[in-house]
């Protein structure tokens, strides 16, 4: 039976020290840790990246779209930096499908983006979801994942901004 604790395991070391005043350590598994320890990680990680590239510049997107009673019924979230729109979740709710907000929605991003200095834009999206749909609107796939999740494919797609489209 699966627990939903913690799970810890002693990391390897290649020798049994530790180094002046450090304690053992140990790898924790933790499924529902606090988002502030995901952010401690996740911030680390974005020091590093910075440093090493120079792109300081970071901006979060979320672009929404709502009704007269301010209710959400679709949106695209994503993230912008090292001059990419990252595209991570565009979504319109079943019964608004087909009239055009999608593509709203992408090219609210998109230029967005652009005039944050961004020259490119990528995405993934699955089989089941849409990958018809943003080839439509200049999307190049650049890599397929077969079986991903089992029996079907996730795609990834890559598009220059500020390009003109057919």
């Amino acid at each position: 039976m699966a627990s939903l604790g913690r799970a810890t395991a002693a990391a390897p070391r290649p020798d049994s020290s530790c180094g002046p005043g450090m304690s053992a350590l140990r790898i924790s598994v933790e499924p529902h840790a606090p988002e502030n320890l995901r952010a401690f990680v996740r911030d680390h990680l974005n020091t590093f990246n910075t440093a090493v590239t120079g792109f300081t510049e970071y901006h979060s997107v979320t672009i929404l779209l709502r009704d007269d009673r301010d209710e959400v019924l679709g949106g695209l979230l994503g993230a912008i930096w090292g001059e990419w729109l990252h595209v991570a979740i565009l979504w319109v709710t079943e019964p608004l499908r087909g009239r055009g907000y999608g593509r709203q929605l992408l090219e609210t991003a998109e230029q967005y983006a652009v005039e944050r200095g961004c020259t490119h834009a990528w995405l993934t999206t699955f089989s089941f979801q849409a990958p018809e749909f943003y080839p439509r609107f200049g999307y190049e796939s650049f890599a397929v994942l077969e079986d991903h999740p089992k029996g079907h494919r996730h795609h990834f797609f890559q598009k220059r901004l500020g390009a003109r489209q057919p």
